[in-house]
C-alpha cells in the first residue's frame, strides 16, 4: 500500500524540487488495483503535484472528502476529470458547502453519500459519523458539531491504517471507530490530528492514548502546531511528513 502526500501546509525536502504546498491536505492512496483521492486541499496545486509526482489522476477510482472545509474540500472545484468519478462523503457536505460548490459536485460527480461505515472496496473503509466516546477531545468545531467529519480505515495484515483529514471529531475517536468498524488493533494513523497547544487537555489526552494503543506508525500533520509535534517527536519519535513523501506501509 502506497500513500503520496500531494498537499500539505509544507514541502518535504524531495517534494520541494517538484512540488507546491498550501494550508491543506491531499492525499493519494494506492492498494492493489485501487486508486483513491482523499481530500484535494483547497486550489488546483493537487493536480500539479501529482503529475510531477508522476500520479495519474485519471486513474482514480474513489474520491473521498473527510469534511467540508475549504481546505480540504475546495480543490475539487478545480477538477478536470473526464468523466464521472465515485465521490464518497458525508450528506451532510453538500449542504454545508457555498451553494455553487455543491451543484458543481452533484452534477460532476457520482455522489456516495453515507452517514454509515461504508466498505467501499475490498478492506478499504469510509467511516461515517464518528461517535464521540472520550472526554478529553471536544469532538466539534466553533459551533459545529462537524458530524461530517470522517476518515479512511484500511485493513491490512499488520493490523488498521486510518488515513485522516482533519480530525474534528477527535484523532482519538476516529481511531477507536476505525477499530471497532475493522476489527483490527490500531497499525498505522496518518494525515491531520487537530492538536494545538492551546488545548492541553486534547494533547496529553491523545498522548496518552497512543501510548494505550502502540501503533507502529504516527505520522501527525497539516493541522497540528509546532510545540505539540516536539512533544510527539519527543515521546513517539515521529517523522514529520509533507508534500511530496510517500509512505509505504504492508498490506
Amino acid at each position: 500500500m502506497k500513500i503520496t502526500i500531494l498537499v500539505e501546509n509544507q514541502s518535504s525536502h524531495e517534494g520541494a524540487k517538484v512540488c507546491l504546498a498550501e494550508w491543506g491536505f491531499s492525499a493519494y492512496i494506492q492498494k492493489s488495483n485501487i486508486n483513491i483521492l482523499f481530500d484535494t486541499g483547497h486550489t488546483g496545486i493537487y493536480k500539479q503535484n501529482a503529475k510531477n509526482l508522476n500520479i495519474d489522476l485519471k486513474n482514480t477510482n474513489y474520491i473521498v472528502l473527510s469534511h467540508h472545509h475549504w481546505d480540504h474540500a475546495g480543490g475539487l472545484q478545480h477538477h478536470d476529470f473526464n468523466n464521472t468519478k465515485k465521490l464518497v462523503i458525508h450528506p451532510e457536505i453538500l449542504n454545508k458547502l457555498p451553494v455553487k460548490e455543491s451543484q458543481k459536485l452533484q452534477t460532476d460527480f457520482n455522489i456516495i453519500p453515507s452517514k454509515n461505515p461504508l466498505e467501499f472496496s475490498d478492506g478499504i473503509f469510509y467511516l461515517g459519523e464518528i461517535p464521540r466516546e472520550n472526554t478529553f477531545e471536544k469532538g466539534n468545531y466553533k459551533n459545529d458539531s462537524m458530524k461530517d467529519d470522517s476518515a479512511i480505515a484500511v485493513r491490512s495484515s499488520k493490523g488498521v491504517i486510518v488515513i485522516t483529514g482533519c480530525s474534528h471529531a477527535g484523532i482519538s475517536n476516529i481511531c477507536e471507530y476505525a477499530k471497532h468498524v475493522t476489527g483490527q488493533k490500531l497499525y498505522a494513523v496518518i494525515g491531520g490530528f487537530h492538536l494545538f497547544e492551546d488545548d492541553q487537555t486534547a494533547v496529553n489526552g491523545t498522548i496518552e492514548y497512543f501510548k494505550k494503543e502502540k501503533p507502529k506508525y504516527l505520522y501527525p500533520m497539516h493541522c497540528v502546531d509546532f510545540p505539540t509535534l516536539t512533544k510527539f517527536y519527543n515521546i513517539f519519535g515521529i517523522e514529520k511528513l509533507s508534500t511530496g513523501d510517500v509512505i509505504e506501509l504492508s498490506d
